[in-house]
């Protein structure tokens, strides 16, 4: 069973999406007017360790992460440099996937612009306005707090302190200010705009992501996730007129991660504590040290950056190299060994549970290094055979699915229904686009062919055979899952 805490019901809960087996997420991505920093890489890590642990368990999963390309910081960035607002935003649009691909962030299937989805706001303000939680004043339009009786259940912030009427045009204010809030801005000399049928102007923000997300994942979805300062009030107005919009719930699962610190304080330019992965890059940090250290600290507690605590992250993730090439590399005898078999699934058990455990990845990690210890001690005493090396090393490269911070360079999965019509020799063009030289193909190809004739011990040659050749494979459900690893040292 898989729990999360649901910031909307304040507790953990079971989690059973909409439609059984799929899941939809809708994630808050960049606002472009500046390079991401690493209190933003930890939100994006987060749910992308989110996002692969659902994977991993089975899931079919559709996810949306939105940029915001237009908004008062992106506007004020664009009249500072005097440029387009395009031309402004699409300068931190090509560094945000630059650095995601990086740190092996897994891409979303769908990367809406607020600026490409004008006609789906400019049709929610309308819907709002005809069922009346929305009112037009001096050509701008706003939603009305006092309309919807709900307002504050995500922040549980108080709403006895609303002022009737009174408005807010700004994007981004104070927490404790509940006010109506701007769906669409009228325009102002010296801004982007658009013509459209609601009069010329441009989006606020929080109307953004209610129109993207209900376009690509529909009225009600299963989670949405960012940092815990979009509680309010960002996510607090999408769910306000999400919902008065179509009298439907919104989301079902609100998942926040907390504030990353630098050295215990908070981070701010002012302070020169801001760092930017390329900052970090130019200092010679390792991407993957970073990434584990983001992912390290569970993601409701504060994570404290520090270059000591990035230290002791390589260190981590060189203690798993250098049993992973152990394992590549040493000579074994032949065989495989109870010992072994139950603990790499007692790691594996116990890594799900972690992580199924509202994302608990100390748990999960904990495993993984127990895993380490314990098979460290059989190899010294000489009771660890080929075939557990090699059930271990399948072991983490299905685990890195997950983490994508093991030493991987390639690596894809073969589709059963591609592997039968390749060895029934129906398909031999669905190989094309499988990155394997035909020699290597085909031996995967034969091993299916022994496996599905059940002659086991041809297969168990083949793999054995590949693996030295560095191309290890893991058996799944879907198919053949293959990744490149150096090659094996022949004994003698």
């Amino acid at each position: 069973m898989i729990k999360f805490f649901n910031t909307l019901s304040g507790r953990k809960e079971e989690f059973q999406p909409l439609v059984p087996g799929e899941v939809k997420l809708y994630t808050c991505g960049p606002t472009v007017y500046d390079y991401a920093h690493i209190g933003n890489f930890r939100a994006y890590i987060f749910e992308d360790l989110l996002k692969r642990f659902l994977l991993f368990m089975g899931y079919t999963l559709t996810h949306v992460m939105n940029i915001t390309d237009v908004d008062d910081k992106t506007i004020r960035g664009a009249a500072a440099q005097g440029i387009s607002l395009s031309a402004f935003t699409d300068t931190y649009i090509k560094a945000f996937f630059e650095d995601i691909r990086t740190l092996r962030i897994a891409p979303a299937d769908h990367y809406p612009k607020a600026t490409e989805h004008i006609p789906e706001m400019v049709a929610m303000v309308k819907g709002l306005v005809q069922k009346g939680y929305a009112y037009k004043r001096d050509e701008s339009y706003y939603f009305s707090i006092a309309k919807f009786p709900e307002y504050g259940k995500l922040s549980k912030i108080n709403i006895e302190e609303l002022q009737s009427g009174q408005r807010v045009d700004a994007d981004e204010y104070e927490k404790e200010s509940v006010h109506d809030f701007a769906l669409w801005k009228a325009k102002k000399e010296g801004e982007p705009f658009w013509q459209t049928e609601i009069g010329a102007g441009r989006p606020g923000w929080h109307i953004e992501c209610s129109a993207m997300s209900s376009k690509y994942l529909g009225e009600t979805f299963d989670i949405h996730c960012g940092g815990v300062d979009n509680i309010f009030p960002h996510h607090e107005n999408e769910i306000a007129q999400s919902e008065a919009l179509s009298g439907k719930p919104f989301v079902r699962y609100w998942l926040h991660c907390h504030h990353l610190i630098v050295d215990g304080e908070k981070m701010s330019k002012s302070k020169g504590n801001q760092f930017t992965l390329r900052d970090l890059l130019a200092r010679n940090v390792d991407p993957l040290a970073l990434r584990f250290l983001l992912m390290s600290t569970h993601y409701r507690k504060t994570l404290n950056f520090t270059f000591e605590a990035l230290c002791q992250a390589e260190s981590s993730l060189q203690r798993i190299k250098d049993f992973e090439y152990e394992l590549r590399t040493r000579s074994f005898g032949e065989g495989k060994s109870q010992a072994a078999a139950k603990l790499i699934n007692q790691t594996k058990e116990r890594f799900i549970q972690g992580l199924s455990d509202d994302l608990n990845i100390s748990a999960s990690l904990t495993a993984l290094y127990d895993l380490i210890k314990e098979a460290n001690i059989l190899m010294s005493e000489n009771r660890l055979l080929r075939s557990d090396a090699e059930g271990i090393l399948n072991l983490l490269c299905s685990l890195d699915d997950v983490l994508a911070v093991f030493p991987a360079p390639e690596g894809g999965m073969i589709e059963k229904a591609v592997l039968d019509s390749l060895a029934a020799d129906k398909g031999p063009g669905l190989a094309i686009n499988i990155p394997l030289s035909d020699e290597v193909l085909q031996k995967i190809v034969l091993r299916h062919r022994a496996r599905a004739e059940r002659d086991f011990r041809l297969a168990d040659e083949i793999r054995h055979h590949l693996l030295k050749q560095g191309i290890a494979l893991e058996d799944t459900r879907q198919g053949v899952r293959w990744k490149t690893i150096p090659a094996k040292k022949q004994p003698g």
